[in-house]
């Protein structure tokens, strides 16, 4: 039973992968933690394996398509490739087990990075629902302004490595705000950011953990045939239409998560 819920779990991470370019990456770790049991440090490691191997053959399929914008995925990608992989290989590991305790509290590692996990993701639901407010001027500003969205983006950096995320919640927005992409081309070209940054960020991992690469390349097969399925769903979709289902759908993933830590 246990088999086939994994496997369940799997395929619908790849279709929300698939579907929004973010969303997979965003279940996959509370999946791994609340379903399977998973440690979440090793639940965040393992999630940017079996990301960055859906990302990597989602990129393919989507730059045939023509919607990965390899140019401004690559000016993306480098700073934050740099700070997923000194974050998961030196910084993650380091944080002590317990944070914070006295009397009545105790605040763990493992439920300060879920609760992290959780914060981020509220925000980056928040900016995709809201009204895009992108005026020429700002637009002009901003692409002159490119140290300011490399810190940016490195800053998304450190937090994909703490969270263990794929980071298209954190990446789509700062491609749709920052770039201007449209967000058919924010998502396809956010396949292309995760991939790099989910596997290199793993690579990181690799001398900290006891890795079960059976389950990983399993559940990894499973999840690759449904980023598939998540593509060609989305082209039923119109533009506005995914926007308002990739923000909800984050929203709900991260009330849950606090209400898990925090209230039960």
């Amino acid at each position: 039973m246990l088999v086939f819920i994994e496997y369940f779990c799997a395929l619908i991470i790849g279709v929300l992968l698939g579907l929004t370019g973010g969303g997979g990456s965003i279940l996959t770790v509370p999946v791994l933690v609340y379903v399977l049991g998973l440690n979440p440090i090793v639940a965040s490691a393992y999630s940017l394996f079996i990301v960055g191997c859906t990302s990597t053959f989602g990129t393919l399929i989507n730059f045939k398509k023509g919607i990965v914008v390899l140019k401004t995925g690559l000016l993306f990608a480098l700073p934050s490739i740099i700070a997923v992989y000194l974050t998961r290989k030196y910084v993650v590991h380091s944080i002590p087990e317990i944070l914070f305790q006295n009397e009545s509290l105790i605040i763990t590692k493992n439920t300060f990075l879920m609760v992290l996990f959780a914060v981020v993701m509220l925000f980056a639901s928040l900016s995709m629902l809201r009204k895009s407010k992108i005026t020429e001027a700002n637009a002009i500003a901003e692409k002159q302004n490119m140290v300011l969205i490399v810190i940016r983006i490195f800053g998304v950096g450190i937090l994909i490595g703490l969270i263990g995320a794929g980071g298209g919640f954190l990446i789509i927005p700062a491609l749709f705000h920052f770039a201007k992409l449209p967000i058919k081309k924010a998502i396809g070209t956010s396949l292309f950011i995760i991939a790099l940054n989910s596997l290199i960020g793993f690579s990181g991992d690799l001398q900290n953990l006891n890795v079960d690469w059976f389950f990983l390349f399993r559940f990894t097969f499973v999840a690759m045939f449904g980023i598939f399925v998540g593509i060609y769903t989305s082209k039923f979709f119109n533009e506005n239409s995914l926007k308002k289902f990739f923000g909800v759908f984050v929203l709900v993933m991260a009330l849950f998560i606090l209400t898990k830590e925090l209230i039960f």
